[in-house]
């Protein structure tokens, strides 16, 4: 028996911060992110994290993004993504979307989603290596209110991405035995 509630899939979250952090590396700001995670992008960010944990089931990037945020967003991201920051998300299932964002470019080991608003643009880039899943999200801002929403939510973005991690994971190894 462990200390620690068992994740659950990211679509029922418990948040469980605590544990999540404690197997999660991070790094926050434009000089902390490792600059092979800077160039899987070509928008030029003012604000940048990164977040890294160590798995044990190989999946797809596209299979670990739809893990982490579901094929539509929840009513929670919904408020966060549309209603607090205003980023345009995509209506519906698509296999060009995730959670709303569009899927703008993949490769074998990453994909990059986007989305954007009036005053801000947003990429969230999935990476799967080896024994490694890692989540960057690179914000630039279009116009002065752009930071002004992005800050406040950022830390409860920091706070919530490694749980985001660990729920993934967990749903993952679910669907697909390690190996």
């Amino acid at each position: 028996m462990t200390d620690h509630p068992e994740p659950q899939t990211s679509r029922e979250r418990k948040y469980t911060a605590g544990y999540a952090f404690s197997l999660t590396s991070a790094s926050v700001g434009l000089n902390e992110v490792p600059h092979e995670a800077l160039t899987r992008s070509p928008l030029s960010p003012d604000y940048a994290d990164h977040f890294t944990r160590t798995v044990e089931t190989r999946a797809t990037p596209e299979q670990y993004a739809r893990a982490m945020f579901g094929d539509t967003p929840t009513t929670s991201e919904i408020f966060i993504w549309r209603g607090l920051l205003q980023l345009r998300l995509s209506p519906g299932e698509s296999p060009d979307t995730v959670a709303g964002w569009q899927i703008v470019e993949r490769s074998p080991e990453w994909i990059r989603l986007e989305t954007g608003s009036h005053s801000l643009t947003v990429n969230l880039v999935v990476v799967v290596l080896p024994n490694e899943l890692q989540l960057t999200t690179l914000v630039r801002y279009d116009r002065p209110l752009g930071q002004w929403m992005w800050t406040p939510l950022s830390a409860v973005h920091r706070r919530l991405a490694p749980s985001v991690l660990t729920d993934a994971i967990a749903a993952i190894a679910r669907e697909i035995p390690p190996g």
